[in-house]
């Protein structure tokens, strides 16, 4: 497998990138190959006096590099131009990479959101898989919150195809995954259904494939809003990651921002791997 390390060169960035446990968990997924890559946004100018933001970040991310080859993996550099989304998709598709990882810090106390706006943008758009890491926000020195990536899922599912697709990312995942729960939100518009019996019974199946595995699986059924009451499953489970499907790109922009994967990177306190729909052929 090969994974995208998206990079700004902060210390968020080298939160994530140089976690010595955070790269155990890629490895025992089957990540062998790793593309670092930072953008140098288009609105900054190479002809600025007395900066080389080409080379400075090229210096940094060497440093990088040595970091993760003493970890065991191979791994190439990348310093390109343009808007950061766009460009570390293209990377992503050009390599053909099988996840792409960012870093972010905590909530914004400003506008009770979690993430910044590559990170933001990247859950739009992106067409691998992305693991969003969450970085302590207030630290000079930030750590990464969950430094266990994968040991204990909460897997959200409405039974979609889109969650579905989601729930197939175990067949890697489960190599480091000791622990899941599977949780159904029954919104308000469901009332009409028989009391919960189909979906509980629709997760103990896939719990069992899970238990098969090897990992501890527990489900729960809950009622209200989607969002919400994942939310309310991660602070009472403090898994390492939050596991959601997603509907992909739109062509209105911020119609990602209204749904339940979106609230759920934007709000979640810790990790989230979000599935994207398959790449276009």
């Amino acid at each position: 497998m090969r994974a995208l390390c998206a990079t700004d060169l902060s210390a968020a960035s080298e939160a994530t990138i140089a976690n010595e446990t955070c790269l155990d968990c890629l490895g025992r997924i089957g990540v062998r190959a790793v593309h670092l890559v930072t953008v140098v946004p288009a609105n900054v100018h190479t002809g600025t006096p007395g900066v080389d933001f080409e080379a400075r970040r090229r210096r940094g991310l060497d440093r990088y590099r040595a970091v993760i080859e003493a970890a065991g993996f191979d791994v190439e550099t990348h310093v390109v131009r343009g808007t950061p989304h766009r460009r570390l998709n293209d990377i992503a598709e050009t390599v053909h990479a099988d996840l792409a990882v960012v870093g972010s810090r905590g909530r914004s106390p400003l506008e009770n959101r979690v993430i910044g706006s590559t990170a933001r943008n990247l859950a739009r758009t992106t067409v691998v898989p992305l693991l969003v890491n969450r970085v302590e926000r207030a630290a000079d020195d930030p750590e990464v919150r969950r430094e266990h990536l994968f040991r204990r899922i909460l897997f959200a599912t409405d039974f979609s195809e889109h969650a579905a697709r989601a729930f197939d990312a175990f067949s890697y995942l489960r190599h480091a995954t000791d622990e899941a729960t599977l949780v159904h939100v029954r919104s308000p518009k469901d009332a009409g259904a028989d009391d919960g019996v189909g979906p509980a019974e629709r997760l103990a199946e896939r719990a069992r494939t899970l238990e098969e595995w090897g990992i501890a699986t527990r489900t729960e059924v809950r009622r209200g809003d989607p969002a919400e009451e994942i939310l309310a499953a991660e602070a009472a489970v403090t898994p390492s990651t939050v596991l959601v499907g997603s509907k992909g790109r739109s062509r209105i922009r911020r119609l990602l921002l209204g749904s339940v994967s979106g609230e759920i990177v934007a709000r979640a306190s810790g990790n989230v791997f979000l599935v994207p729909p398959p790449r276009a052929t």
